[in-house]
């Protein structure tokens, strides 16, 4: 029920001005996992509320697999309910006053029993059902969190910063399920990190931000070799990576 087939993609085109902040943004994305990397507050949580239709640009098209989501010039705006995203909040925003089952069955059609179970099982929530959000782990957690952003079959997956709370050895596991999930679902995914190994490690397409804009788009490999700028160049800074390496290789050996 969960599998889905098919290309999707995702264009994106939006201009936003706030008080004190522009973002001008213009990228787009196959059926792949994309990661927006850059500074805090360079407006890419920002991109991700208006994919989901939480905010609304003043002007441009969000586009996904062919519909339009957002258009000001055709007056489109699509309700957030309506879009088929899935939203993975940095904070999680689960119920504290609901089980494990609860906040997952809450984002899909009632009494959808079968659907909530397949979840538990693909994201290794089993036995934990009747648990409250505050009697389990913050891995476990982040994948009812995952569980319930993908409970109505979106269409795109959106996660802002989920990891930001774990330690390392728990950061390697939650990647390596939320890249088998998005292979399974077959669906675009929008990954927002900071961390420089997690964006080099995870990404089929990098997308830089730097002060309200998308500076540069394309492979890790491709912008790690060759930025296009020196503003590139020191977001994406290659002794930070081998850092972040070395401090990835040290707790995988660890583990040994």
């Amino acid at each position: 029920m969960i599998q889905k087939t098919g290309v999707m993609q995702l264009r994106v085109r939006i201009h936003k001005k706030l008080d004190n902040f522009t973002l001008d943004v213009d990228w787009e994305m196959a059926n792949e996992f994309t990661v927006l990397f850059g500074h805090s507050g360079a407006g890419k949580s920002l991109t991700l509320k208006m994919i989901a239709g939480l905010m609304t640009p003043d002007s441009g098209t969000i586009e996904l697999n062919g519909t339009t989501l957002f258009n000001n010039i055709e007056r489109v705006n699509v309700r957030p309910q309506d879009r088929s995203v899935g939203f993975v909040f940095q904070d999680l925003a689960l119920f504290p006053h609901m089980s494990v089952r609860q906040n997952i069955a809450y984002a899909g059609k009632k009494n959808d029993k079968d659907q909530v179970a397949k979840l538990i099982e693909l994201f290794y929530l089993t036995g934990l059902q009747s648990k409250l959000p505050s009697e389990i782990s913050g891995g476990q957690r982040q994948r009812v969190a995952m569980a319930r952003a993908i409970m109505r079959n979106p269409r795109c997956l959106l996660l802002d910063e989920p990891f930001s709370a774990l330690d390392n050895p728990l950061r390697l596991q939650m990647r390596a399920l939320v890249k088998d999930v998005r292979n399974r679902l077959n669906i675009p995914a929008v990954f927002i990190t900071h961390d420089i190994y997690e964006a080099y490690t995870m990404a089929d397409k990098l997308v830089v931000y730097s002060n309200g804009k998308s500076i540069q788009t394309g492979t890790p490999q491709e912008i790690f070799s060759n930025p296009d700028s020196d503003e590139v160049r020191n977001i994406t800074d290659i002794n930070r990576f081998f850092a972040k390496f070395m401090d990835s290789s040290t707790v995988i050996g660890a583990k040994r």
